[in-house]
């Protein structure tokens, strides 16, 4: 170190050269500084991002507990591919699936197979990918055309689907959701639906809503379709939120395996599997499910070993924290924890219904995630957006957002419910929504509309 960097370090913080400039936003430094400097001014800049844990727009978790923490301090350092050096993250991340399709009710846990991920929407496209390539094998060996694949699903899908098809050229084929039907439900799947339908994708947590989709009641619809025309039409689940709900809170619901026609099951380790992001997993119910083509065989660091993933090289850390959870809360405490989420949903809920100003779309007794509508005829001087930044104004993100198409007319705002929105927080942010709905309503003529926009809310 210099005689100059030495009198640095020894210089009021904020004097030392670093600190008493700007910093580069689109260049290299010339020179080093300080780690201390360095990491003053990135505390300074990210001071300005939101407090995460009230953030309510998003579904990923902001909290663990600080034994979580310290697994993921210990394993940071970990690549999840290479299983040659860390064979006992790689054998944690077979558990923790396996867990999975048990939890899921598989025929044969045994029998099935599964992998971690980056996030639910990498699972997403592994399992889209296993729907297209079964589906050409299938083509091939009859002799026909492979070049129209076609994926069917809801208008209230999450953007990861759309990503699927435009990236791996399917033709999204959107059944529209309305003020009748809600979610997707079956109703006039036969429309659309044919030989090039590769797959039907059910969704356990609406994305704008948090309403499951009745996914035993589509694959009715598509066990008609098949006595009617012999097309037989595979579905999987994305269950990025549902399927870390569904079997603790509903466990009568039929969902998961044990209907025959769901291939396949994607959830999100960092959304309601309480895990810090990113971690997703994706199981098919047996192996066959999987095409082996698919599956890679690489010579990596010394060793041999499947993979089957779009990304190659991914942290091992959420892995273990992933099996530390499970080992912590068990289906007790899992029950326990999305229990009382699910409690203050509907505590917050009711409280919405009974201000006056607005109409739910649902309560929360899905996914602990509900939305509600400005009432139809109550004021003309302001909107959801409004409510939604005088909401920010005081920390709390609640998303306002219009609804997918042939709904688009309509705006909603919606509350996420995680693991760290305690019932006393609930309670101050019901507060403060009763508050601003009020001072809105005192208004005497119309808030500027000019420039809103949907806050993010995926």
């Amino acid at each position: 170190m210099s005689a100059q960097e030495i009198q640095d370090d020894r210089e009021p913080e904020f004097a030392r050269p670093g600190e008493a400039t700007v910093a580069p936003r689109t260049k290299l430094p010339q020179h080093e500084s300080l780690p201390e400097t360095a990491k003053q001014i990135v505390d300074d800049e990210t001071m300005l991002d939101g407090n995460s844990r009230l953030n309510l727009a998003t579904f990923v978790g902001t909290w663990m507990d600080d034994q979580a923490r310290q697994v993921y301090e210990a394993a940071f350092d970990k690549n999840m591919i290479d299983k040659d050096e860390y064979p006992q993250t790689a054998a944690i991340e077979d558990r923790c699936w396996h867990m999975l399709a048990d939890l899921w009710n598989a025929p044969d846990a045994e029998a099935s197979i599964g992998t971690s991920t980056i996030g639910s929407s990498e699972a997403c496209m592994l399992a889209g990918l296993a729907f297209k390539r079964r589906w050409q094998h299938a083509r091939r060996a009859e002799g026909k055309d492979v070049s129209k694949p076609n994926l069917v699903m809801s208008s209230a899908v999450q953007v990861c689907w759309e990503k699927f098809c435009n990236y791996f050229d399917v033709e999204p084929r959107l059944v529209p959701i309305s003020e009748d039907h809600k979610t997707l439900d079956g109703h006039d799947l036969q429309r659309y639906v044919d030989e090039n339908t590769i797959g039907v994708v059910a969704i356990m947590g609406v994305t704008y809503t948090g309403m499951y989709e009745p996914v035993a009641q589509i694959a009715k619809a598509l066990d008609d379709i098949q006595t009617a025309t012999g097309l037989d039409i595979p579905i999987h689940v994305d269950g990025a939120s549902g399927a870390m709900i569904a079997p603790f809170l509903q466990p009568d619901l039929e969902w998961d395996f044990r209907l025959e026609r769901v291939h396949s099951i994607s959830t999100s380790g960092h959304k309601y599997g309480l895990v810090y992001p990113g971690l997703g997993w994706v199981v098919w119910r047996d192996k066959k499910w999987l095409p082996d083509d698919l599956v890679f065989q690489v010579s990596y660091l010394g060793g041999s070993m499947p993979t089957f993933a779009l990304n190659f090289s991914r942290p091992g850390a959420q892995v273990l924290l992933q099996y530390y959870v499970f080992l912590r809360l068990g289906f007790d405490g899992f029950r326990t924890v999305q229990q009382e989420a699910q409690d203050t949903a509907l505590f917050l809920s009711g409280g919405i219904a009974k201000i006056g100003a607005f109409d739910l779309w649902n309560d929360g007794s899905d996914i602990p995630v509900f939305a509600w509508r400005l009432k139809a005829g109550h004021t003309q001087n302001w909107n959801l957006y409004h409510l939604q930044d005088r909401l920010r104004m005081k920390g709390w993100l609640v998303p306002a957002y219009p609804m997918p198409d042939d709904l688009t007319d309509l705006t909603v705002q919606r509350i996420v419910v995680r693991n760290g929105l305690s019932r006393d927080l609930a309670a101050e942010l019901l507060a403060d929504i009763e508050t601003e709905t009020a001072y809105l309503d005192g208004l005497e003529s119309p808030m500027p509309v000019e420039a809103q926009h949907p806050a993010f809310h995926h």
